[in-house]
């Protein structure tokens, strides 16, 4: 189940920074708190415009970690809260999944599904 405090932190503003590793080392890519939505079945979408190294990454190894905070959003001592979450990922670009996202985002070329295994609050 997801923690509603990281649901509220995606309805803030923020970055989120996704750590895959590929054949050639560890790679990091951002995005927005407010472009991250979440399927019925609890799995993070991520609209994907290009992330063409995290795409080849992913197709290595799926594994990723994910990070996204915000100052809005009271934490574990005090103002600030963030997630570290850890899961699988796979890019889609035709379906269900891929037709959800690109109502809301018209310029996503794929959907970054993630499906969660942890989501540990940091701060």
């Amino acid at each position: 189940m997801i923690p509603e405090k990281l649901k509220k932190i995606m309805k803030k503003d923020g970055v989120v920074a996704i750590a895959t590793l590929g054949s050639d080392g560890p790679h990091l890519v951002n995005t927005w708190n407010s472009y991250l939505r979440i399927s019925e079945d609890e799995r993070l979408f991520i609209p994907a415009g290009y992330m063409h190294k995290t795409e080849a990454n992913i197709a290595h190894n799926p594994n990723v970690l994910i990070t996204l905070g915000s100052s809005k959003v009271e934490g574990l001592h005090g103002p600030g809260a963030g997630f570290l979450i850890k899961g699988t990922a796979r890019f889609v670009t035709s379906g269900p999944d891929f037709d959800f996202m690109k109502e809301r985002f018209s310029w996503l070329r794929a959907t970054l599904a993630v499906t969660i295994e942890t989501a540990t609050q940091t701060w």
